[in-house]
């Protein structure tokens, strides 16, 4: 048998990374030699074990999936990154694949489906589910020639924006930015209202596609 894909687990529901080790290692290419209940767990983990692939979550404690793939690309770029995760929203996919990630796989894929996708990034193919690449496809398609004429933002509300890009609940954003929650959603809700949006999600990528910030 060839060599077996080394893969690192990162989610912080251990019944969750039970349940995905148990249908990945019943592939007989494929071995588990780590798991990790939260972000900082995962560098250390993948700074120990220099694994062939990594699967990661994206809400996970102490550092997001995001925030660990983009150390991985920043440290280890020669580990595969697979995010597994529920979360099909625009700005998280946007984030994760700007971060560097190879693979965005939903957790309602079939285990045959997760396992392909943990081959298709051990060998430097890109993984991308379904549904996430039908949505991109048809946001890319729906762009018109011509940008839409919009209210200038300040510079507070395009930072409140580029943090909600980049998958930070209001609380966290608060955090980083020294204000509160309340502050934030009323920042957010002029942005909805200056770029014509009714989401937070349209707001950001409506904010992406005219390059007025970028999801790292």
């Amino acid at each position: 048998m060839s060599e077996q894909i080394r893969v690192l687990l990162a989610d912080d529901h251990a019944v969750v990374r039970a349940g995905i080790r148990q249908f990945l290692e019943q592939a007989p290419d494929i071995q588990v030699i780590a798991e990790a209940g939260d972000g900082q767990m995962a560098c250390d983990l993948i700074q120990e074990h220099r694994p062939d692939v990594a699967v990661l979550d994206i809400q996970m404690p102490k550092a997001s999936g995001i925030e660990v793939t983009r150390w991985v690309r920043t440290n280890y770029r020669e580990v595969g990154v697979l995010v597994l995760t529920a979360y099909d929203d625009d700005p998280y996919v946007v984030a994760v694949l700007e971060a560097g990630a190879n693979g965005y796989v939903l957790k309602t894929a079939a285990p045959s489906d997760i396992v392909q996708a943990v081959r298709d990034v051990n060998e430097g193919r890109s993984a991308l589910d379904p549904t996430i690449a039908h949505k991109l496809m048809a946001q890319i398609a729906g762009r018109g020639d011509g940008s839409p004429e919009y209210e200038s933002l300040t510079a507070r509300e395009l930072e409140v924006l580029a943090l909600a890009g980049k998958g930070y609940t209001n609380k966290a954003i608060g955090v980083q930015l020294g204000i509160s929650d309340r502050t934030v959603q009323g920042h957010l809700a002029k942005t909805y209202g200056k770029l014509q949006a009714s989401s937070r999600t349209e707001a950001v990528m409506r904010a992406v596609s005219l390059e007025l910030i970028q999801v790292e």
